[in-house]
């Protein structure tokens, strides 16, 4: 079908050009909301017919009459209706619409993908401080962040995938001074105990066992950093150290468990250290955008369309958490990364301004030429968990809330990927761990694997006679895509009926919603493509029997339920989720 769309699109724009000079890019093709109206819908007409001051629908009949008289519409094309202000739809010939089967068959995991390109981008995401488990809010970042990563990787980016973290200040002494405590045989509760909403201490179970395995002089290694304890409680700064591989390795733990991987770990006092952050503040200071005002350093941020100046500098000379965030962007600048992507929560929505502010103020000054909207964002809100009809709010290892692990044990990884996607990433969610447990139609993760495995038992029984057959799951996988690729010459004529139309329509729009996903940083759209794909196809099976005695209409059945589960598995496979062959 893109094969199909290219063609069309080719003609398309050669006769808009014909037209009025310039406007080839009007060349677009839209999908009718009602599959009967057509299979693709030409809109070119309306925007032109203004420029060339004549009626719409008139200007549709021209560009119809011109459009049949080219290669590509003589092949592809059944009918052209003109319809409402000046729409032409398109209804295509059986053989267009079966084309989308034999380009999943034989480009299989490919299938939606494009060439590779030199474009990079840098996707920065859950960049949690080692203080502490991952929690739900994590969880969401990291589904978000990993499926935007292999998104761009399906629309041929070269993709970086970074974690930032702090290994100093404020909370990692906090940390530290927690681990001392419990080291010491204190613990919550006691009197010496700091207590109180805003006391400056961690107070989860977790922080014992940091305590307990430096006492023991153990070494702890994570992907970034291995330190082995003295034992010595005195020596805070061992502690200090410990404590951060340990919640490291912790962290890496849970993301492994939930697959996602990084490329890069950065540290923000390394932007100190190399001199990052004195090197932006002097640079903003030299742009002239900079003032003093009650004892602090100001940015002139209102110069750069934020809605009021901000503090770079304290009164204490600490800095504000935007200033290292200037540098640090600053340091992807550098590093060639002129995309990119930064995962975080809602509360970080006050930075955006200032940030890009900063790199424009030193942009400006060094001829960098960084755009305005420089970098991009990708906001979400947290996580509300339910179970049992109540809210679950406490978790014990934390102490004051549910983390990533706590929902990867108590449902699945893939049931955690998938309902975490399942949302815009800026709407609200409610994840209902008894939902993600059901084996129903209600549950979103199982109705798609479980068409999935549908499609694979069929595939199995029928044509490799392994019914019984005490297969494990990557040798069914991999018979799987053996009958795959040996269906890729069937003839399909028989698929001719409305319900195999409606599941080939499906299948041709997967790369379009690849390409739209990954522009509109909107991983969610894969889960509802999904899932309506999983409802295209249990209909079809309720409509049409697959196993039927002709051979021909078997092989073609066949055939179009194989492609229909490869895309399955290739839109699982950008969300992180799992395609089992059983269930």
């Amino acid at each position: 079908m893109q094969i199909v769309k290219q063609e069309l699109q080719g003609a398309l724009a050669r006769t808009i050009e014909s037209l009025v000079s310039g406007a080839g890019d009007k060349a677009l093709f839209e999908t009718p909301k009602v599959p009967a109206h057509g299979d693709l819908a030409i809109t070119a007409a309306m925007p032109l017919a203004k420029a060339l001051k004549k009626n719409p629908r008139e200007l549709a009949t021209t560009l119809k009459e011109q459009l049949a008289k080219e290669p590509a519409f003589e092949r592809w094309v059944e009918s052209m209706d003109i319809a409402g202000p000046g729409f032409i739809n398109l209804h295509l010939k059986l053989s267009a619409r079966l084309e989308v089967i034999k380009e999943v068959l034989g480009q299989r995991g490919a299938y939606g993908s494009k060439a590779n390109t030199e474009r990079k981008v840098l996707v920065e995401f859950v960049s949690a401080n080692p203080t502490g488990p991952l929690h739900v809010g994590h969880g969401r970042q990291a589904a978000l962040g990993d499926a935007i990563c292999n998104l761009f990787e399906t629309q041929g980016w070269r993709v970086h995938r970074e974690f930032y973290y702090n290994d100093a200040g404020v909370q990692i002494n906090t940390l530290a001074l927690s681990t001392q405590m419990r080291a010491r045989g204190m613990k919550p509760g006691d009197a010496a105990w700091p207590s109180g909403e805003n006391a400056a201490v961690y107070n989860g179970d977790y922080i014992q066992d940091i305590a307990d395995d430096f006492l023991a002089k153990k070494t702890v290694s994570s992907d970034d950093r291995t330190y082995t304890a003295s034992g010595n409680i005195e020596d805070l700064e061992s502690i200090r150290e410990f404590a951060v591989a340990y919640l490291r390795r912790e962290q890496d733990l849970d993301l492994k468990a939930f697959q996602v991987n990084f490329d890069e770990y950065y540290l923000e006092s390394s932007l100190y250290t190399s001199g990052r952050v004195a090197a932006a503040v002097q640079a903003m200071t030299d742009s002239g955008n900079t003032y003093e005002a009650q004892g602090a350093l100001w940015l002139r941020s209102t110069s750069f369309k934020d809605d009021k100046d901000r503090v770079m500098r304290k009164s204490d000379s600490t800095f504000t958490y935007f200033v290292p965030d200037v540098a640090y962007h600053l340091s992807k600048w550098e590093r060639g990364f002129h995309k990119v992507i930064n995962i975080q929560g809602s509360d970080h929505h006050g930075t955006i301004a200032r940030v890009r502010a900063g790199l424009q103020a030193v942009s400006n000054l060094q001829g960098l030429q960084i755009p305005e909207d420089y970098p991009d964002y990708v906001l979400h809100t947290m996580v509300r968990v339910m179970r049992g009809g109540a809210e679950v709010k406490i978790s014990k290892r934390a102490g004051s809330y549910v983390t990533l692990r706590d929902l990867i044990e108590w449902t699945s990884k893939d049931a955690v990927r998938f309902f975490l996607l399942s949302r815009k990433p800026d709407t609200e969610y409610v994840f209902d761990v008894d939902l993600a447990l059901a084996q129903n139609n209600d549950n979103p993760v199982f109705y798609v694997q479980y068409a999935h495995a549908r499609i694979c038992s069929v595939l199995l029984k029928e044509l490799l006679n392994e019914e019984g057959v005490d297969l494990n799951p990557q040798q069914r996988l991999a018979k799987v895509e053996e009958i795959t690729a040996s269906l890729n010459q069937v003839q399909l004529d028989p698929l001719d009926s409305i319900a195999a139309k409606t599941l080939t329509a499906q299948l041709a729009r997967y790369p379009d919603v690849l390409t739209a996903g990954a522009e509109n940083f909107a991983p969610h759209d894969i889960s509802f493509y999904l899932r309506d794909l999983a409802s295209a196809y249990h209909s079809y099976y309720d409509v049409e029997r697959i196993l039927v005695d002709d051979e021909n209409v078997k092989r073609a059945r066949l055939a179009l339920v194989a492609a229909t589960a490869q895309v399955i598995r290739n839109g699982l496979a950008v969300l992180g989720v799992g395609a089992p062959t059983k269930m």
